[in-house]
């Protein structure tokens, strides 16, 4: 009547365990305030490229 779990506890972390261990790159600080502001300016509205009629499209569907 009830329904069952998937898998049992034993096998609970198999693949994370099974995943070989990777260390984190060293990052640079990220951009806050005018100058994050300046990044996503230039990102999305001078490095984009214009759709027919002119228009931006943030997130563009894959031409056909």
């Amino acid at each position: 009547m009830y329904g069952k779990v998937h898998g049992s506890l034993s096998r609970a972390g198999k693949v994370k365990n099974q995943t070989p261990k990777v260390e984190a790159k060293e990052k640079g600080k990220k951009l806050t305030g005018r100058a994050k502001k300046r990044e996503m300016y230039n990102r999305r509205i001078v490095g984009a490229s214009t759709a027919p009629g002119g228009k931006r499209r943030l997130n563009p569907a894959p031409v056909k």
